[in-house]
């Protein structure tokens, strides 16, 4: 693609917790012809994000928190999803390990990476890279919760793979990652 694109401008419209900005380039499209196209691109970084499953009991572990880009779409509820973060300067298997303990309190065995995945790859750079891990009863080693210094108020859900994916199907989730992550799950057998 590196030849088909020719940047003429980026300029940037906001640069805080993450940068927007608006770009400008030629694209050479397939039929021949160059086209000359303007999109805004949300860099945010990349991130992870993990489903931990007890084989055992049958259960995952999820979050419940407040997001208010969902709220402000008509989102009203809490949104329910499977633990996540920013990679921050660590690799995916270091930050979903801390996001574990931060947001579910909870130590996870072996991670296993699964797939990475850019979830709006029309204006997000963001890739997440996704893992699973099982865990017990013996690994919940806090009430999780996450960091209040980072605006985090999380409540932690342990519902069976099952009734999590009747979440999907009723509407309850609809985060994307985590439907990813229960379906995976389901196909896979890791619910017990």
């Amino acid at each position: 693609m590196k030849d088909r694109i020719r940047v003429r401008e980026e300029r940037i419209l906001s640069k805080g917790w993450s940068t927007l900005s608006t770009v400008t380039f030629d694209y050479h499209r397939r039929d021949g012809d160059w086209q000359t196209l303007t999109r805004e691109v949300y860099d945010r970084g990349h991130g992870a994000v993990i489903l931990p499953y007890d084989p055992a009991r049958g259960t995952v572990l999820l979050v419940s928190q407040f997001r208010y880009a969902a709220y402000a779409a008509g989102h009203t509820a809490p949104m329910i999803e499977a633990v996540a973060g920013l990679l921050d300067h660590t690799s995916p298997e270091e930050t979903i390990r801390r996001e574990a303990e931060e947001e579910a309190g909870c130590r996870i065995g072996a991670a296993r990476k699964v797939f990475e995945s850019y979830m709006s790859p029309g204006s997000v750079t963001e890739r997440l890279t996704f893992f699973v891990a099982p865990y017990s009863a013996a690994d919940r080693i806090g009430a999780g919760g996450g960091l209040v210094e980072e605006g985090e108020d999380i409540e932690v859900l342990e519902p069976t793979l099952d009734e999590a994916l009747a979440m999907v199907a009723d509407g309850r989730i609809v985060d994307a990652k985590t439907i990813m992550l229960l379906q995976y799950a389901k196909l896979n057998h890791l619910g017990g």
